[in-house]
């Protein structure tokens, strides 16, 4: 697989223009293959181990997404955009899901179980070892949420990542908690609003000196 040809500046366009969006156009809709690519960008998000400790909830219906804005402050991008992402991590993640990911990686690059189980134990003392299994898992889901992000930026897709809302309400409104996973942070995407004043607005960044330091 040869390396993307993105230039250096049309990767800093994307994020310059990129910015966390307040008001959507509801009347727009992410085209199919696009929103395809950006669940892949999800999938493919990386994690520690390869573990993918999260799976990501797109909630569809819009009468559960007018629940969800209750739980959520009222913040209107989450019936206004397009997509509305739930990125959850998975509970109490314990040796059975290390040996389900060892299974995956034998199918997927044919090699043997036995070949992988040094690495499994590696992964299980260190799962045995981390206080908070579940911090873990839910510091990692943001590195897929990142990828979400600069994934749609890159594509013109306008995103707004939502901490301000109630995740036990979620977990019940969405019935997570029976399937083993906990909401962890939300991503409202879609075509911003004209009326949006933030869109307009220069971005307010600390110069690159101030917080890029050369050791």
């Amino acid at each position: 697989m040869t390396a993307p040809n993105f230039s250096s500046a049309s990767v800093l366009d994307a994020l310059n223009w990129r910015y966390a969006t307040k008001m959507f156009d509801a009347s727009k809709k992410i085209p199919t293959d696009t929103w395809s690519a950006l669940e892949q960008s999800l999938v493919l998000a990386p994690s520690s181990f390869g573990l993918e400790p999260w799976k990501f909830f797109v909630v569809d219906d819009t009468a559960v997404r007018a629940k969800l804005l209750e739980a959520s402050w009222k913040q209107a991008q989450v019936v206004e955009a397009s997509h509305l992402v739930v990125l959850a991590i998975k509970t109490g993640l314990s040796e059975a899901d290390v040996d389900r990911a060892m299974a995956r990686t034998a199918e997927v690059r044919d090699a043997s179980l036995e070949s992988l189980q040094g690495f499994g134990n590696v992964i299980k003392n260190f799962m045995k070892n981390v206080p908070d299994v579940d911090g873990w898992s839910t510091r990692q889901t943001y590195i897929a949420l990142g990828q979400l992000m600069v994934s749609a930026a890159l594509l013109g897709i306008d995103t707004c990542p939502i901490e301000g809302f109630m995740p036990a309400q979620y977990d019940e409104i969405l019935g997570l908690s029976e399937m083993g996973y906990h909401s962890v942070v939300v991503c409202a995407a879609g075509y911003r609003s004209e009326a949006d004043k933030y869109a307009h607005l220069p971005k307010v960044r600390f110069p690159v000196e101030d917080k890029v330091q050369h050791i």
